[in-house]
């Protein structure tokens, strides 16, 4: 195993302390970009990290996602990576320490059974194990006559699955909206609140085969709602910008509220922007279904048992209320959270790049992506 004087150890310190400051001072900032960053890191790590068996590698792997966890605890899918990263490389190990044995049991991988515990096999990772076998040869872990036979025969095959996981951040919009054209229908009226990428692919696919109309909130005080309204426009699609003090007066011409999420919970609840709380309770008041657009990257094991305002992160409160209101500042304490909590029974769907699922079905999903010993990494 490295040890901190080696120069793959120290080139991968150099990395992930690199990555911690960028996150500690905002410079990388959003779910997505903060999961693609990890993941860059991660395997820049595995690749020249040196380990003699799978205890060593996982325990490696856990101290970078601590590091970049603690660095910042608000982005919730570096640790989600770190996590889905840990269960695609036991699942690695696992089928090349099988060897042969994998194939003769891939016939039985269909049945119910297995389903249920396991959900759908990944066929194509099967045939991609048995070769790893025929080419490199078995694993020896421990061997004290080539401490890195067992890290050499292994990474070509943990490479492959991380660019798994990279292929799905990277085309977790396209999967997210090809059945977009499904959920949306001819001449409803859709709300959104502020800009979230992934509802704005959603809305722009389904926009060349549904004539529809999109209220955007403007979402005070980011007015990130602004850049939202501008780029549907310019899609074609009829955009209304609209204060968010009219939420409530709008919602009964309404038909859809489709909303992001920075953070899924495992108890089917969700952070999102500001604005998001007050456009849900004021669906469920008129009855309005509220949909939510998200990767499975955003799937965090974690329930929020605190306060409502105890996870969330708070944004710089002069955005509200400016210092040149001199005498009001010295009497009011300004509270500008950056996310809401929004809970479960607020949401009808969550739409993710692996289908369609209601909020009562997160920790099952939570279950099949994770492990449950990197719940707590």
């Amino acid at each position: 195993m490295a040890t901190a004087s080696d120069p793959s150890s120290v080139a991968n310190q150099r990395v992930v302390e690199t990555l911690a400051s960028r996150l500690r001072r905002r410079q990388v900032v959003g779910s997505r970009e903060t999961a693609l960053e990890t993941v860059l890191v991660l395997r820049q790590v595995i690749s020249k990290a040196r380990f003699s068996n799978i205890d060593q590698l996982v325990e490696i792997i856990r101290s970078v996602g601590r590091k970049l966890v603690e660095a910042q605890p608000k982005e919730h899918t570096v640790g989600n990576t770190v996590r889905k990263v840990l269960h695609h490389i036991r699942e690695e190990y696992h089928t090349a320490s099988q060897g042969t044995a994998v194939v003769s049991t891939s016939k039985d991988t269909l049945s119910i059974a297995k389903f249920v515990l396991q959900g759908q096999p990944r066929v194509h990772n099967v045939l991609q194990k048995t070769t790893l076998n025929e080419s490199h040869g078995t694993l020896k872990e421990n061997d004290a006559d080539d401490p890195d036979a067992f890290a050499r025969t292994l990474k070509p095959v943990l490479m492959e699955a991380i660019q798994d996981v990279l292929d799905e951040l990277e085309t977790v919009y396209d999967n997210i909206s090809k059945n977009a054209k499904d959920h949306i229908h001819s001449d409803e009226i859709i709300l959104t609140i502020g800009k979230s990428s992934t509802v704005e692919a959603f809305l722009k696919a389904a926009a060349p085969y549904r004539k529809y109309t999109v209220i955007v909130a403007d979402t005070a005080p980011s007015y990130s709602g602004h850049d939202m309204a501008q780029s549907l426009s310019s899609a074609g699609i009829s955009t209304v910008l609209v204060p968010d003090s009219s939420i409530y007066a709008l919602m009964s011409r309404i038909n859809k509220v489709m909303l992001g999420a920075h953070a899924i919970l495992a108890n089917g609840g969700m952070f999102a922007i500001t604005g998001s709380l007050l456009a849900a309770t004021a669906a469920r008041a008129h009855s309005t279904p509220v949909v939510v657009c998200a990767g499975q990257f955003k799937l965090t094991p974690q329930w929020n048992l605190y306060h409502e305002y105890g996870a969330l992160d708070f944004a710089d409160p002069s955005s509200v209320l400016g210092f040149e209101e001199g005498n009001l500042v010295d009497k009011v304490d300004v509270v500008n959270p950056f996310y809401d909590y929004v809970r479960p029974e607020l949401i009808d769907a969550f739409i993710t790049n692996d289908g369609d699922h209601p909020p009562s079905s997160v920790y099952r999903l939570i279950k099949e992506a994770y492990d449950d010993e990197d719940y707590e990494l």
